[in-house]
C-alpha cells in the first residue's frame, strides 16, 4: 500500500477500512431520507455519502439512507424546518442558518471563537458525552431537533475582485457581499468595507457585473460555484467558521431502538472523521489549486494581521455575545485554550 498523508493516522485508517466488517445489526428496517445543501463533488456532500454507506454496511441493509444533495428537497431552512414537522426525518443546515431557528448556534458566527490552529480540541468537544455536546443537543432537543452529525463547513476567507488585499486595511471601502447574518453585515462593516447581502446563487453575477467587488467564503466553496474566475485576490482570514449539522425530527429519532440509534452514531462518527481527515483536507487542497491556477494571488495572514483582524472585530463579537449565554460562550472559548 502506498504511503498514506500524514493526516489520516493509523488508527483513522483502520477504523475507514474496518468499515466492511461484518454487520451485527438484528433490529428493524428502517429506511429515512436525509436532504443537504451540498452540491456534487463537495465535501459535505462526501461526509454524507460516506455516512448512508456506512449505515448500510453496518446494518447488513437493514438500515437505508436515502440522500437528497444540492437543495433539491429546498434551502436549509426548508429543510430544518421539514425534520421539525416530522416530514423530512434529517435535514441539514449550516450553522449561520440554524440561528434562524435558535440564537444560540449564533455562537460559531462570533469572529475569531474559534481558530483552524485549535480545530481537534474543538472537534473533541463536539464529541457524545462532552459538555459542549450536551449542550447543543439540548438546544436543539427543545426546539424539536436531533442532532446526529456535525459535518465540517470550513473557515470564511475575504477575497476581492480588484484590489490587493495585503491586510485588514486592505478591505476598507470594498462593496462587500455578505449573507443575511446580521454576525456577517456586522463584520463587513468593523472592516470598513460596504456590505451588500446577497444570495448565494446571484454572487456570481454580481462580482462579474461589478454590483460587489468582494466576498468572504470558504476557497472551496467559491470554486465550486466558479467566483474564482472573476478574482484575483485573497487573504487567509479565516474570520469565521462554520458546520454543517444534520438534524433528526426528535421524535421520530426517539421512535428508533436503542440497537439502530447506537449504529447511526457510530456511522455517523467514522463519516464525519472521514471527512474531516481525508475529504476536506484534499477539497481545501484543490480549491487553493484552482483559485492558484485561475491568477488568484493568495496573501497567507502573518500573526500581526490576525492581531489586527481580531482588534477589528472585537466589538462585534463583544456586541453579539453579550445577546447569547455566558456558559455557552464559554464551553465554546474553552476549546481554544
Amino acid at each position: 500500500m502506498k504511503r498514506i498523508s500524514g493526516v489520516v493516522s493509523s488508527a483513522v485508517l483502520a477504523m475507514l477500512l474496518s468499515s466492511h466488517a461484518a454487520a451485527e445489526y438484528q433490529g428493524p428496517k428502517v429506511k429515512f431520507k436525509l436532504a443537504h445543501p451540498a452540491p456534487p463533488g463537495s465535501h459535505i456532500t462526501a461526509a454524507y455519502k460516506k455516512f448512508a454507506d456506512l449505515v448500510k454496511d453496518k446494518s447488513d441493509g437493514r438500515i437505508r439512507v436515502q440522500l437528497f444533495p444540492g437543495s433539491i428537497l429546498g434551502s436549509d431552512r426548508v429543510m430544518i424546518e421539514g425534520a421539525q414537522r416530522g416530514t423530512l426525518e434529517v435535514g441539514v443546515s449550516s450553522t449561520p442558518n440554524l440561528a434562524s431557528f435558535t440564537p444560540l448556534f449564533q455562537v460559531f458566527d462570533l469572529p475569531y471563537i474559534t481558530s483552524p490552529a485549535k480545530q481537534e480540541q474543538l472537534y473533541k468537544a463536539l464529541e457524545k458525552g462532552q459538555p459542549l455536546n450536551a449542550y447543543l443537543e439540548k438546544v436543539a432537543n427543545d426546539i424539536g431537533l436531533q442532532p446526529i452529525m456535525y459535518a465540517e463547513y470550513g473557515y470564511r476567507n475575504f477575497v476581492s475582485k480588484e484590489r490587493p488585499l495585503t491586510g485588514p486595511d486592505a478591505l476598507s471601502g470594498l462593496k462587500m457581499r455578505t449573507t443575511d447574518s446580521p454576525v456577517d453585515v456586522a463584520v463587513a462593516k468593523a472592516m470598513g468595507a460596504n456590505p451588500a447581502p446577497i444570495a448565494w446563487g446571484e454572487v456570481y453575477t454580481a462580482l462579474q457585473q461589478g454590483t460587489i467587488d468582494a466576498e468572504g467564503n470558504t476557497f472551496d466553496l467559491m470554486v465550486g460555484a466558479k467566483h474564482h474566475e472573476n478574482l484575483k485576490y485573497a487573504i487567509t482570514s479565516a474570520h469565521n467558521y462554520g458546520m454543517q449539522v444534520a438534524m433528526a425530527n426528535k421524535k421520530w429519532w426517539d421512535s428508533l431502538p436503542e440497537e439502530a440509534q447506537t449504529l447511526l452514531e457510530e456511522a455517523s462518527r467514522e463519516a464525519v472523521t472521514y471527512q474531516r481527515t481525508v475529504a476536506y483536507p484534499a477539497d481545501q487542497k484543490k480549491a487553493r489549486e484552482s483559485m492558484l491556477a485561475a491568477g488568484v494571488v493568495i496573501h497567507e495572514t502573518s500573526k500581526e494581521e490576525m492581531a489586527k483582524f481580531k482588534e477589528l472585530t472585537q466589538p462585534v463579537f463583544d456586541e453579539f455575545a453579550a445577546k447569547l449565554p455566558e456558559d455557552l460562550i464559554q464551553l465554546v472559548q474553552e476549546t481554544q485554550l
